[in-house]
């Protein structure tokens, strides 16, 4: 997805080359962007995801307080740590659009068992991601609803 560009304030002026440019660099943003969701779809945690850079950070806001992570393997243990462990997890929700220079991220996950316990729960996450020289992500930005018992909807 990505918005239109305007077209040029002068009728000498075109963009043309710019708005291809800028195309072209929202696509594969969003390639990432989706690469990195599959790879939490897939919940295959130990597993290093492509899409991030060495060096990524991560910043999040959890139910028990702020938390910083620094490094691809400590960002995709905070993953494992926020989601492994449970007999039964599902992304039933996925979206990714850019703001800007930033890519938007946001899903939600049905999960129940294992360290969870008995009940079946939902949790929400929705980030802010930058992309690093590499062209993968660089920083995460990330603020978490926690796991929450899902007949509390009922």
């Amino acid at each position: 997805m990505c918005a239109q560009v305007p077209s040029a304030y002068d009728g000498d002026m075109s963009t043309t080359a710019d708005h291809q440019s800028a195309v072209l660099v929202a696509e594969s943003a969003l390639d990432v962007a989706t690469s990195f969701l599959h790879w939490l779809a897939a919940a295959d945690f130990g597993a290093p995801a492509a899409s991030l850079d060495a060096d990524v950070t991560l910043k999040a806001l959890l139910p028990p307080g702020y938390r910083e992570w620094s490094g691809e393997e400590a960002v995709c243990a905070a993953f494992d740590a926020f989601f492994g462990g449970m007999d039964s997890f599902d992304v039933v929700e996925m979206s990714a659009a850019r703001v800007g220079d930033r890519l938007q991220m946001r899903w939600r996950v049905h999960a129940g068992g294992g360290r969870l316990g008995a009940g079946d729960f939902v949790a929400e996450q929705s980030c802010y991601a930058e992309l690093g020289a590499g062209g993968r992500i660089g920083s995460l930005s990330l603020v978490c609803s926690g796991f929450r018992d899902r007949s509390a909807h009922a």
